[in-house]
């Protein structure tokens, strides 16, 4: 279908692709993995033509339509949501009234052995054929099931686009893409702008998609449930795996080690032969062998060794004083813009320690919410209470408008800190990536990766002993993604986040607060387990517009009801056991972390060496002991209470 063939892409003196080949056959479904900057917006770009190679070429078959979805992207106004849709059947639409138009031309003509009247049936005749192609569904509906999956209400669909965010924008862009049926679908971090549920329809969508498609995405999962075959770009060159991301993860490894063991052979075996040749070069007796030697070294083929970027983040967050128990709290908040109320009723409790994710469609008030905690806005009703003693690092979704963009790298840093810190600044710079002349750069210039880690070196410059991050990976790619996690895993305060990044989660929270139809919903334990309760009531949301009621034979509807009862009695206990069961199970493993750091303390006070302070010594432990202390009583009333 679509060929690369020996591409080269440089400017200047840097070649970001060198000489790369690589085919897209029908059914593909590519995953296009490698660092930022390391050119893969830019093969979706020269598939497109939108730009031209240095040299090399891309060919694609002239009747092939192409779909594409760029990062960025210009959005129209002045349509509703379901009329800016529909304009993805332009064509159908079009032939529709060419049909008619020819329809109307054979009705009034009586020239029936004309030439003419010959040629106008033949084109109607094709016409209906590529009309037949084309059509399938109602068009409305087409356009309508997408947009709910997309994530839009049905009341939102007549609702004027230029009222909607750049976020929901994509989507319509995304919606219409996915109405025009091309051939290849071309789509450049489409899960950006997606909450967790849109994600899973896209995924659902992509996997019976019948075209092919290449994908650029930061999402580990969704790269494995969509993609069966990996591209990654490395250094400028490629290498084409033909399974899906972790798969390759694995094969990568492997091959990398395969290459690197047989490098070390070989250069093993040359330097053996080197010696040979050497030792005797002027031995007339050995002259023969000498000769055929050099022939051999001549002839063999150098094995060279990928160079493999290991440039990561190096982030490690600094040690969270201590706060009170409640590090958020609110009870029966109401918030919103003016008189648009966006939630109501919320009851949020988020204690020292816990890390806490943010989830639901987007615009229910996840960043509302977050700009409440930082007193960005104010309360409608009710109460919204910062705990004793809490210091806030707010990483905001919004880069582009925090960011002063006159800026430099270094100097965004340096204008907030404070102390011994300063001297320290090229350091975290550097283990956010940023080397050399880069520190020297206008923040207008970054990428969007790039901005998104300033922002979080930003975060690196105060002990804080609450993190509010919103959006922190979008952009982000995938093994910066998994360092950040281990940090944040690792961090001693408390977390609140907002993020759809199911992989990015997965792991990291025990507490979940929904957003959804104006309400805030506490969901205890790990974002698998909240997808996993959430799965059947979206399906049944989707379909409620469209699906027919049909009847069925009491009997199967008898069974079918028990069968659900049974499941239902299986797998879900009371809401308010599951709760205790779940905090009980988050009291454990803090009491069981506490009593190993006791324990290592009782060691050094029993032993002490000359560095240790024991008066310092004796305060942790005494501090750590009415922890313990509190949270084993906690720990009792909750068994009393289930036993009860």
């Amino acid at each position: 279908m679509i060929s690369i063939n020996s591409l080269t892409v440089a400017y200047g003196g840097f070649v970001l692709l060198n000489d790369i080949n690589f085919h897209i056959s029908e059914n593909d479904k590519i995953g296009l993995v490698g660092k930022n900057g390391a050119g893969k917006s830019t093969i979706l770009k020269l598939i497109c033509g939108l730009q031209n190679p240095t040299n090399g070429k891309v060919a694609v078959p002239n009747d092939m339509k192409i779909g594409y979805l760029p990062q960025i992207m210009e959005h129209h106004k002045g349509r509703t949501v379901i009329d800016e849709a529909m304009t993805a059947f332009a064509d159908m639409f079009a032939l529709e009234d060419e049909l008619e138009k020819i329809t109307a031309e054979l009705a009034e003509r009586q020239d029936y052995e004309s030439e003419e009247y010959q040629n106008l049936i033949i084109k109607m005749n094709e016409v209906n054929d590529r009309l037949a192609y084309t059509r399938s569904d109602n068009p409305q509906v087409k356009a309508e099931r997408t947009l709910l999956g997309l994530g839009f209400k049905y009341e939102e669909l007549t609702r004027n686009t230029e009222t909607f965010s750049q976020g929901w924008n994509m989507r319509i862009e995304l919606a219409k893409i996915l109405l025009s049926k091309p051939d290849v679908l071309l789509l450049d971090e489409p899960t950006n702008h997606l909450d967790i549920e849109s994600i899973e329809w896209l995924e659902g969508y992509l996997k019976d998609y019948k075209g092919s498609l290449v994908l650029i995405s930061h999402d580990r999962k969704f790269l494995d449930n969509v993609t069966n075959r990996t591209v990654e770009i490395m250094v400028g060159r490629i290498h084409d795996y033909k399974v899906p991301y972790s798969k390759y993860l694995e094969l990568r490894k492997e091959r990398l080690e395969q290459q690197r063991a047989a490098f070390e052979n070989q250069q093993r075996m040359i330097e053996k032969t080197e010696e040979f040749i050497e030792k005797f070069r002027y031995k007339p007796t050995k002259s023969n062998q000498v000769q055929s030697r050099v022939k051999q070294l001549e002839k063999l083929e150098r094995i060279e060794v990928d160079i493999e970027d290991r440039s990561a983040l190096a982030v490690k967050f600094p040690p969270a004083p201590r706060s009170g128990d409640i590090a958020y709290k609110a009870v029966d908040l109401k918030v919103g813009y003016g008189t648009k109320v966006v939630f109501e009723g919320a009851q949020i409790e988020v204690r020292r320690g816990e890390k806490v994710a943010l989830v639901g469609r987007n615009g229910e008030g996840k960043t509302t919410l977050m700009r409440v905690i930082m007193n960005e806005l104010d309360p409608m009703a009710g109460e919204s209470k910062v705990g004793y003693n809490v210091n806030i690092g707010y990483y905001a979704q919004n880069q582009e408008d925090i960011l002063d963009k006159e800026d430099t790298v270094f100097g965004t840093l340096d204008r907030i800190a404070v102390g011994d810190i300063r001297l320290k600044l090229r350091d975290i710079l550097g283990a956010f990536l940023f080397k050399g002349e880069d520190i020297d750069k206008k923040v207008a210039v970054l990428s969007g990766g790039e901005r998104a880690r300033l922002a979080m070196a930003k975060l690196i410059l105060k002990p804080y002993n609450l993190l509010a991050l919103d959006e922190p990976t979008n952009h982000m790619d995938i093994r910066s993604k998994d360092i950040l996690k281990q940090a944040l895993k690792a961090y001693d305060g408390t977390l609140v986040i907002v993020s759809h990044d199911r992989d990015f989660l997965d792991g990291l929270v025990d507490k979940l607060y929904e957003f959804r139809d104006g309400k805030v919903k506490e969901h205890l334990g790990g974002v698998q387990e909240f997808l996993e309760r959430r799965k059947l009531e979206n399906l049944s949301e989707l379909e409620r517009h469209y699906k027919p009621v049909e009847a069925k034979p009491v009997e199967v509807v008898q069974k079918k009801e028990e069968a659900k009862q049974e499941y239902q009695a299986k797998k879900f206990v009371s809401k308010e056991e599951r709760k205790i069961r779940n905090r009980i199970s988050f009291l454990e493993k803090g009491i069981e972390s506490i009593e190993n750091t006791m324990a290592e303390i009782e060691a050094k006070l029993t032993s002490p060496g000359e560095g240790d302070d024991i008066m310092e010594l004796t305060r942790a432990y005494l501090e750590n002991k009415r922890e313990l202390d509190f949270k084993m009583e906690e720990w009792e009333k909750l068994n009393e209470q289930l036993e009860a």
